[in-house]
């Protein structure tokens, strides 16, 4: 590594921190956009095997092919802008859907020492970039000047704001139990205990104490990635195809792109919050980046599994699924967790 940097000063001089930088983030959302592309073949096979159907198997061995077919036809479309819509904010919209996708990554940990920005507040980050994606669904349903689209995205703005709450509170226990936000030392946080000590680690892990909060972080990461069954903001039936009803082309890709980059995001940080990040279940087998990315599959597929088990919610079942189920319990586990860490019978000491 030295060898490298001492190369790279040389050819670059004064810039290359800059473009050392620059090639780490390319290492990071090359291989995401990789994963986000099979992950739509990945879903189409798992639903279709589900449903009893074979899934994509034309274009190249087992529909491989496919994803990189469909990226290329909507690449080759044209991006149609409606005679009444407010052409910059449309096409700034998709832009700002995926860009927070794409920029929570920089402080997410594949192993103790391989993470682009170990910094202190990683968590706080976290919550802050993830947040703005509601800006590129209102935007796009607001300017697209469709009544669908508009009502596709009040729908979503208030749905993802709604389970905003939930994960928040959920991720409060998670930073109470561990003291610290950086999620380096979170995972780490989850190696000390009991159960860790005699080998086996999986138990010492933040899901089993904080069990109602890793249910509620999970399907209210569902429902905060308008994924199915909460998916009322593209519900088909009512109001076409949502906020992005008059998408086309890149634009609509990126849409698309976005909604599944957040899935991958979402399960990584299931998995460091809860799961132990790269660390390994069993005392016998070492750590490494591979449990991450285990762990982080798993989930996905549960997000696979809900789309082809469970019918859509009405809308006011989600709300109140929201706020009357989900803002209660954390609220009770909060003061739970509270008082058992005052408590002598404290396990995170």
């Amino acid at each position: 590594m030295d060898a490298l940097m001492n190369l790279g000063q040389g050819v670059f001089g004064g810039v290359w921190p800059a473009v050392w930088t620059l090639l780490k983030i390319v290492l990071i959302v090359a291989p995401l956009l990789l994963c986000v592309a099979y992950l739509t073949w990945a879903e189409r096979k798992v639903i279709g095997y589900m449903q009893v159907r074979i899934g994509p198997n034309r274009v190249g061995p087992l529909g491989l092919i496919q994803p990189i077919a469909d990226g290329l036809k909507l690449l080759l479309k044209e991006i149609i802008v409606p005679s009444s819509a407010s052409k910059g904010i449309f096409i700034i919209a998709p832009m700002l859907a995926i860009a927070p996708a794409l920029a929570a990554w920089a402080v997410i940990p594949f192993t103790d020492t391989l993470v682009l920005a170990n910094i202190d507040a990683s968590l706080l980050y976290i919550m802050a970039i993830t947040s703005m994606g509601v800006y590129g669904v209102m935007l796009s349903g607001w300017a697209s000047n469709s009544k669908y689209a508009f009502i596709g995205a009040m729908r979503s703005a208030a749905q993802m704001v709604s389970y905003e709450i939930a994960m928040g509170f959920s991720l409060i226990c998670v930073l109470m139990v561990s003291n610290s936000l950086n999620l380096v030392e979170i995972v780490g946080a989850q190696n000390n205990g009991r159960f860790a000590g005699y080998g086996l680690g999986f138990l010492s892990w933040n899901w089993l104490p904080l069990f109602p909060m890793f249910v509620v972080y999970l399907i209210s990461g569902t429902a905060e990635l308008n994924r199915a069954p909460f998916d009322v903001a593209e519900g088909e039936s009512e109001i076409v195809a949502g906020f992005h009803v008059e998408y086309s082309g890149m634009a609509f890709a990126l849409f698309f792109l976005a909604e599944y980059a957040n899935m991958i995001l979402v399960s990584a940080l299931t998995s460091i919050m809860f799961l132990g990040g790269w660390l390994s279940p069993v005392g016998f087998l070492p750590d490494g980046i591979i449990w991450l990315f285990a762990k982080m599959s798993v989930i996905l597929f549960l997000y696979l599994w809900f789309r082809a088990t469970f019918p859509r919610y009405r809308y006011d079942q989600l709300m109140r699924l929201g706020w009357k189920v989900f803002v209660p319990i954390c609220l009770v586990w909060l003061v739970v967790v509270g008082v058992w860490m005052m408590s002598p019978l404290n396990i995170w000491k």
